[in-house]
């Protein structure tokens, strides 16, 4: 039999044709159905903040990693849109590959944010020493990232970019609590893989690495920063010119810092950090940069000290 439209449609009014129903999920006796559960289903999309920080921390520290992220995500971006021809990209990462570099700024952004906990509550007592910012835990909790007060004191907004004499080369790479929440999320697991590490000490080692061995700049922490930091001074905070530095500057910056530290002993934190990769991670203890900042150091594997 062949019916037309309207015919169907007043059958189906009338009761005379059985449409079918939707499919509904089958619910068992227990009360669970045979949906299944979204593929990252318990996945944790927010950092995780430990409840020792007060509402003010919090809010810092929320702001910190969100610029995080932001420096991260256009260092991403600026790779992908220029690739290794970038000027900028062969400054820091000479002719590496650049899917690296991409990956481990991609870490930041996407990654699985379960991994990490930031507290304040100074359970190793580190933060007792002068000019401690904060500290990875190592051993003790290695998810775990302690910030200290001396911090909140001190670090700048991403907004302050390039401002008050600050430059790349010249100071401290920490200045910047995103910068300085970039290099703490690579010490855990979660984001560096036990890979990303300390094979330049300062800017200019950084810039030696590109040259001599770019293979490890795509996975050193220094240089990782310092090129997020560089490309967005140049692409965002001030378009086409940026404040990048010079070599010589920061070299004095290193000669004064180090001239300094000499006379300030460094306590090691309680618990030895990551287990390097080669080659040896430099160890020298020591800042780079004439723009005051919190020292943050810890301990690599065989006991070597180093404070950023």
């Amino acid at each position: 039999m062949h019916c037309s439209l309207p015919v169907v449609v007043a059958l189906a009014a009338a009761g005379g044709l059985a449409l079918p129903a939707p499919v509904q999920p089958r619910t068992h006796s227990d009360g669970h159905s045979d949906d299944k559960a979204a593929w990252d289903d318990g996945s944790t999309k927010d950092f995780v903040i430990h409840e020792s920080c007060n509402s003010t921390e919090v809010i810092q520290l929320r702001k910190g990693l969100a610029d995080a992220v932001a420096l991260a995500d256009h260092a991403k971006q600026h790779i992908l849109r220029f690739g290794n021809s970038s000027e900028h990209y062969r400054k820091y990462f000479g002719d590496a590959p650049s899917g690296e570099a991409i990956g481990y700024y991609e870490k930041i952004m996407s990654g699985d944010k379960g991994g990490a906990l930031f507290r304040c509550d100074n359970p190793d007592g580190n933060c007792d020493q002068p000019e401690w910012g904060g500290h990875w835990r190592g051993e003790n909790a290695t998810n775990e990232t302690v910030i200290c007060p001396l911090s909140y004191e001190t670090r700048r907004p991403l907004e302050q970019l390039c401002a008050m004499g600050y430059t790349v080369a010249g100071s401290e790479s920490n200045t910047y609590f995103g910068s300085d929440l970039l290099h703490r999320l690579y010490h855990i697991y979660a984001f560096g893989d036990n890979h990303v590490e300390h094979f330049a000490e300062d800017y200019a080692g950084a810039l030696e690495l590109a040259e001599t061995n770019s293979s490890y700049a795509t996975h050193d922490s220094d240089t990782l920063q310092y090129f997020a930091l560089d490309v967005y001074a140049y692409d965002i905070a001030v378009p086409g010119v940026g404040c990048p530095g010079t070599v010589a500057e920061a070299a004095s910056s290193m000669e004064t810092t180090t001239s300094s530290a000499m006379t300030t002993p460094i306590q090691a934190q309680s618990s030895p950090s990551y287990v390097a990769e080669t080659p040896t991670p430099a160890t020298a203890g020591g800042a780079n940069g004439v723009i005051s900042a919190p020292q943050d150091c810890h301990t690599h594997a065989g006991g070597d000290v180093h404070c950023d």
